[in-house]
């Protein structure tokens, strides 16, 4: 389990409110059980809400232990999800040092910078 972020310094948190994260600790950190690899921090747009519902991931609606997301709330997004959404011009902008090292597998630094958002 990394406790590192992509830029190599450690993994700050997400969000707790909403609790975010595969441990739901706040942390986008992961391990092999993560399917999902859910190590992105994203921070969430309507523009994305429509889009991944629209993909068949409705994350707005609220759900027995999920609050539902709503603009500006930051959320540990599956690294392949956030692919496909930068892909189709969707992507929302990340938090670099709450999205976690093993993104890099995935995405390359190049563009996790092109979307970096800073608190």
């Amino acid at each position: 389990m990394s406790k590192k972020n992509v830029l190599g310094t450690e993994l700050k948190s997400c969000s707790c409110n909403p609790m975010t994260g595969w441990y739901r600790d706040g942390t986008c950190r992961t391990d092999m059980s993560d399917q999902g690899m859910h190590t992105v921090c994203a921070v969430i747009t309507e523009q994305f809400l429509s889009y991944s519902k629209a993909q068949g991931n409705d994350l707005s609606t609220p759900q027995i232990g999920f609050p539902g997301l709503k603009e500006g709330d930051h959320w540990c997004l599956c690294a392949p999800r956030w692919k496909e959404a930068f892909d189709d011009g969707m992507a929302p902008l990340i938090d670099l040092e709450a999205t976690e090292e093993s993104t890099l597998k995935i995405i390359d630094i190049a563009t996790l910078k092109k979307f970096s958002h800073h608190r």
